[in-house]
């Protein structure tokens, strides 16, 4: 199950995994496309029958995997209860970029689907806004905000599920080395046969990044909706985020030393700025 949270490379994700002939994904949804967003939503009261018909039937029972992908779980309070209770073995995969380029990236996302508080207001508005500000304002800040508080909603999965179970990615290196990433998520999953990604991703300089690799030297990337190009975050904007985010990056940085994960790029250079 891969839970998000949003804007850090979830659907790259998806795709990547789709590729391996032992790993099949969801069917659509009509309403949240690739995302079935059971846990965390109203749908959870359809029940369990309601949620696998979202699921083929796998060809063989012992050695292939389903799985579903919904950002949404990740800052959701209610879903890691509600997975583990139907799925206590699932194995769960997040990923993590700089949470400051994650606010960001939801900002512009919201801006190109023509919200009407980014469109209102500029971004350092929308993160600096007080308890007093239009609840438009206040529930586009949440959004950009809240996921990014990655300690806070990974120990609450940990609640949950054992370290054993939680697969956590560095979303900057899945989008520079996917195939190193990838021979991570296969060793995590204990999928099998191996899956050369090596072989079956190539970079796409038009895109920017990495795409499946086709017959002919053709390729299969993204939608034109993922890797948007937009005016860099402002200064003020930056260092905002950055002394928000501080003590919490801490914290993250103390949880994946317990659960001896390394330490993504981002975090050790916004550790250096506590200092």
């Amino acid at each position: 199950m891969v839970i998000g949270p949003q804007k850090t490379g979830t659907t790259a994700l998806y795709l990547f995994l789709i590729m391996h002939p032992s790993i099949s994904s969801n069917f659509p949804s009509l309403k949240t496309f690739e995302e079935v967003q059971f846990f965390n939503s109203n749908n959870y009261h359809k029940g369990i029958d309601w949620y696998m018909e979202f699921f083929p039937v796998p060809s063989n029972v012992t050695t292939d995997f389903l799985f579903e992908k919904s950002a949404n779980y990740f800052p959701s309070e209610d879903s890691p209860r509600r997975a583990a209770a139907l799925l206590p073995k699932a194995k769960i995969i997040t990923l993590l970029i700089n949470p400051s380029d994650r606010a960001y990236s939801w900002y512009q996302h919201q801006r190109a689907h023509e919200d009407h508080a980014a469109l209102r207001y500029s971004f350092y508005e929308v993160i600096s806004a007080g308890h007093h500000a239009p609840p438009e304002l206040r529930s586009l800040q949440n959004r950009c905000l809240v996921p990014g508080l990655y300690a806070v909603h990974i120990e609450r999965w940990l609640t949950y599920y054992p370290p054993s179970q939680l697969l956590i990615i560095d979303g900057q290196q899945l989008r520079t080395d996917p195939a190193a990433v990838m021979d991570e998520v296969q060793k995590f999953l204990g999928v099998s046969p191996y899956y050369n990604y090596s072989q079956a991703l190539t970079f796409d300089p038009q895109k920017g990044f990495w795409c499946q690799l086709l017959e002919g030297g053709r390729t299969k990337c993204l939608g034109k909706s993922k890797g948007r190009k937009y005016a860099a975050m402002d200064a003020e904007s930056r260092a905002f985020l950055s002394r928000y985010y501080r003590d919490h990056n801490v914290e993250l940085s103390k949880l994946l030393h317990r659960l001896g994960q390394p330490l993504p790029a981002w975090v050790r250079e916004e550790l250096q700025k506590v200092r």
